[in-house]
This record gives C-alpha cells, structure tokens and sequence, in this order.
C-alpha cells in the first residue's frame, strides 16, 4: 500500500517540525488516520518508511495512543468518558442507554455505519460529566433525553 502524494507531503512537513524526525510518528498516525479514516497495518507500514521508524515503533505508538483508531469506524465515533467524575454523575445510566438505543456494545459500529461506540479513559469534561464526545465536539451534562437530541445532529 501506498501512502497518497498528499499524506507524504504532509508527514514530511512534520518531521521537519522535530529535532528527531522519528518524533513525528504520532502526527504521521493523525495524518493517515485523517484521510483514511483508520490506520491499516498496511497504512501504519507506509507511515513507518515515511517517518524512518520500524512498523514495530509505529505500531507500539499506535496502540498506545487510544485516538488512533486500528480498525474501520463509522462515520461518527462516541467516546463516552469513564472516568471517576463522570462515574459518579451517571456514566452507567448513559453509557447503557447509548448501547441500547445504538444496538451495539463498546468497540462496535452501527449497521448502518453510522456510530462507533467507544469508552476513553478521561475526556477532561470532569464538571460536566457524564461526557461524550463524538468526534471533536464535546458534550456534556448528559441525560438520555439530551443524548437523543445530540446524536439528531449526527447523520
């Protein structure tokens, strides 16, 4: 697999941002993953030529790094947040409604492609918990009620 013109280009430019270019490898991931949608171990080989890293050091990163996404999505990725703050202000009751109402436990996409549903460890929402965020954009002070209309906003 090859990487596009585009994603090189722009790998590159950020290995020019580091002292150790190997640095970039987590910027190279977010390249990849932006055009992609998700890294392959395909896509993550490519990336690790770019960068001059082993597929091993990328992949290491890439498996850390819990927004580097190492299977397809959908079209909308859920992170409800699960730390201790928004625990204790309804994360069960949340998290459990958007597994019914979306049909699909954690790690799983919508059959209509629609949603991913991912737990994440801390959003750093923690005075508006219970959070989500679906995508970039951060939600919080969640009931199913409001749950509902947000994902409205999701086609």
């Amino acid at each position: 697999m090859k990487l596009s013109e585009t994603e090189i280009a722009a790998i590159r430019h950020e290995m020019t941002l580091y002292e150790d270019p190997g640095a970039a490898t987590i910027e190279a991931l977010k390249i990849v993953q932006e055009h992609r949608g998700w890294v392959s171990d395909e896509a993550l080989e490519a990336a690790a030529a770019v960068v001059g890293v082993t597929p091993t050091q990328m992949e290491a990163v890439a498996t850390f790094y819990n927004l580097i996404f190492r299977q397809p999505v959908g079209r909308h990725v859920i992170m409800i947040c699960d730390s201790i703050s928004c625990y204790l202000t309804g994360y069960e009751e949340i998290s459990a409604y958007l597994k019914k109402i979306l049909g699909v436990e954690f790690g799983q996409t919508t059959a209509d492609n629609r949603f991913t549903l991912l737990p994440i460890v801390c959003l750093g929402n923690c005075d508006n918990g219970p959070a989500m965020r679906i995508n970039t954009d951060y939600h919080g002070r969640l009931t199913p009620e409001k749950v509902d209309a947000i994902l409205a906003e999701y086609p």
